[in-house]
């Protein structure tokens, strides 16, 4: 602790209950003192990430050629844990952000600071607002949405919804974009608007997911200053103990023989796979088995319990900052579960009626060319990647583990897919990981470093960064699915 100005402790610090009660003794001037924290994670041992990735020269290469910053930043460093995938990250994002398209350069980070902002995802505001000052952005724009041109400004309702309740988008917020007027968007304009505000959510879920550490602290750039940077409390607490009280009774946070959960789950995926020989079930059985996983997911971690957190005393430090509030409408707007208990009017979005890969991807190469393909590489390379090894076990199958992840997340914003036996989600996914999976897909604002080492204690660091990468691409994927079908409603 510090003795700083005269202003509280800055929003979006999380703060545990023995830092409150520090504070409740003290003045107003008491600030939250940064983590000394090193390296680029607050979650993995520097010296980790250093080893698993000695920076070759390939990946120098590829850096100076697609890193938007031009130098291996903190997501790039842990990325670089999976050199492959790392390539097509930055390939996709360096083309979204500065390759020919329907948007001005300085539009595209302005819209990068906006879906940053709906999960107070400060360092990406940061790098953004930087990228936005370098390519020609107007300043006064950084005062707030109410400088900005209508244009921009009309993109906070599917920012919104897309960042939080994708399923509720539908043809006439399209209609509503793209109708004849001076504020109108073209289509590719619109397509290069949602792949960015789709990335940068997706890519937020990484930054908290992974504990990525600030590049810097607060500064003046370009004579404004900078947000203050993500964050994570000393004692980093209060978030777990309130979410474990409120909605893991019956689960487990506690110290697991990590040994006997390596060897129970490779032991599950063998059982599984031969039970899939064995019999196939039917499919009303597997449509029971989708409506089970879905309510299930509601009591993992709800909406209901961050919502309670937050009107629990702790007002002055959980409402987001007006730096951050600044680039968005209605910032208490977040993720409500898509199977809400006594709600059965929501469709399930059944992924065969709409796939990315007959649907979605002809759409959105055809109106913003070549993103497709770039998005495509990406999604097979996360959804494929493997080294054939589990923590200290080699020759591992580990596909069913990876599909279990993506699309427990699908499920969670209202996906389903008829060939996929969801039973595996609860053989596969222990409580632990599931708290992790939906905090990081749903609020990831919300992840702390206890949740991180909450799950796979025996698993190599790299191997959650690669979890964190599945869900980033299910999540991203997820959104674009809800506004691709929306926008090809509005074109039939």
């Amino acid at each position: 602790m510090s003795r700083g100005g005269s202003s509280p402790p800055a929003a979006g610090y999380l703060l545990c209950s023995g830092c409150r009660k520090v504070l409740r003794q003290q003045d107003k001037r008491i600030r939250v003192s940064q983590p000394l924290t090193r390296g680029p994670s607050a979650f993995i041992p520097e010296k980790e990430v250093a080893q698993a990735r000695p920076v070759d020269e390939r990946t120098s290469l590829l850096v100076e050629e697609y890193s938007t910053s031009g130098r291996l930043d903190n997501i790039t460093q842990v990325m670089s844990l999976h050199a492959q995938y790392l390539e097509s990250f930055l390939r996709s994002q360096f083309y979204m952000l500065r390759m020919d398209g329907p948007l001005p350069l300085p539009d595209r980070h302005y819209i990068a600071i906006m879906a940053a902002a709906r999960h107070q995802c400060s360092y990406l505001i940061n790098m953004h607002v930087d990228e936005f000052l370098k390519t020609g952005g107007i300043a006064e724009w950084l005062n707030g949405l109410e400088y900005v041109p209508q244009r921009l400004k009309n993109l906070n309702e599917i920012n919104k919804l897309l960042a939080h309740r994708p399923w509720l988008i539908t043809k006439e917020h399209i209609q509503k974009l793209v109708k004849t007027g001076e504020n109108n968007w073209s289509l590719p304009e619109l397509v290069h608007a949602v792949v960015l505000l789709a990335h940068f959510h997706a890519l937020a879920s990484f930054v908290f997911g992974s504990g990525i550490n600030p590049e810097r602290a607060p500064e003046i750039s370009n004579g404004l200053r900078l947000l203050p940077v993500n964050s994570f409390c000393v004692c980093d607490l209060a978030n777990d103990n309130s979410i474990e009280n409120a909605s893991l009774t019956g689960g487990s946070f506690g110290i697991v023989d990590s040994l006997s959960e390596l060897e129970a789950l490779v032991e599950r995926m063998k059982r599984l796979q031969d039970d899939r020989h064995d019999e196939e079930a039917s499919p009303e059985e597997m449509t029971t088995r989708f409506e089970k996983e879905k309510k299930e997911s509601i009591f993992v971690v709800s909406g209901d319990t961050f919502h309670a957190f937050a009107h629990s005393g702790l007002e002055d430090y959980m409402i987001m900052t007006a730096d951050v509030s600044r680039y968005i409408e209605d910032p208490a707007f977040g993720y409500e579960d898509f199977a809400r208990r006594g709600e059965e009017h929501l469709p399930t979005f059944r992924a065969q009626d709409y796939t990315w890969e007959n649907h979605g991807f002809s759409l959105v190469n055809r109106l913003y060319s070549d993103i497709g393909h770039l998005l495509d590489e990406k999604f097979r390379m996360v959804y494929s990647l493997t080294y054939n090894s589990m923590a200290a076990q080699e020759d591992v199958d580990s596909t069913m583990l990876r599909r279990a992840l993506f699309n427990y997340v699908h499920c969670m914003f209202g996906i389903r897919y008829d060939d996929y036996d969801y039973g595996e989600v609860n053989q596969l996914l222990e409580r632990s990981l599931k708290v992790y999976v939906k905090t990081v897909a749903c609020y990831p604002e919300r992840t702390t470093k206890r949740m991180y080492d909450s799950y796979w204690r025996q698993f190599r660091h790299s191997e959650k960064v690669h979890v964190n990468l599945l869900l980033m691409e299910a999540r991203m994927q997820a959104e674009l699915l809800y506004a691709l079908r929306a926008i090809t409603r509005h074109l039939t």
